[in-house]
């Protein structure tokens, strides 16, 4: 089940009175790209991605058309999170919400679905990366992953780490970060990113940043070193 992520993209954007330009902007983008991007002409990359849904103030759910479950109406988290509905306790495979991105990233939305976290069965294809300008990516939230097969390069701040079957890895999303699928069959592996909903209007600022750039996003056009600096 492909999920349409352009025009609920589109949607949020203009429910809340942004231009193409605006947006365009805060993420260091062209307003073409995020044009296409929203009319479905094509996909974004992960950085892209997370940059939109951390700026609109949505969650991967809501561009995936699947709200998630929530807590019971008088537990304390459920204070803190928008309104979801119900979600089935079983969800089969081919009733998955996929996302096809850029340069062959796919996510595919697994159930469960608690508001404090957004759960993916993520693939990179050979020669796929989260961002195609090789450029890092940060977000707010933490970031929890288990790699079931094939090997994925994963460059974190200054540091970079080759992941093999059955390695995992967690670190602040905040970091500076970059996925890439550097060998010849697909990495495939269970991404569970907790908090980005709550702290995307509030991301702190990275070791190093400029303090006036928190809470801007670092998305696939926007450079690490040049931003140090809101998926």
């Amino acid at each position: 089940m492909t999920a349409d992520i352009g025009s609920r993209l589109r949607e949020a954007r203009l429910q809340q009175g942004l231009s193409l330009r605006s947006v365009a902007q805060a993420l260091g983008v062209s307003a073409s790209l995020i044009s296409q991007v929203e009319t479905g002409k094509t996909q974004p990359s992960v950085s892209t991605l997370y940059a939109l849904v951390t700026h609109l103030g949505i969650s991967i759910d809501d561009v995936m058309g699947t709200p998630a479950a929530r807590p019971a109406a008088d537990s304390p988290e459920s204070a803190l999170l928008p309104s979801y509905s119900p979600s089935p306790a079983v969800q089969r495979a081919a009733d998955n919400p996929v996302l096809e991105m850029e340069n062959g990233v796919r996510w595919e939305r697994l159930a469960g679905g608690t508001g404090p976290a957004d759960g993916i069965l993520v693939s990179y294809d050979p020669g796929a990366s989260s961002s195609i300008e090789g450029k890092l990516m940060r977000h707010a939230g933490i970031e929890y992953a288990y790699l079931i097969e094939g090997r994925l390069t994963l460059q974190l701040d200054f540091d970079t780490y080759v992941l093999e079957p059955g390695d995992s890895m967690y670190f602040d999303s905040v970091r500076p970060h970059l996925y890439s699928n550097d060998g010849d069959v697909v990495a495939r592996g269970v991404w569970f990113v907790f908090g980005r909903r709550q702290q995307n209007q509030a991301m702190p600022a990275a070791p190093g940043a400029d303090p006036r750039s928190a809470g801007t996003p670092l998305a696939s056009a926007v450079d690490v070193l040049r931003a140090m600096d809101d998926l």
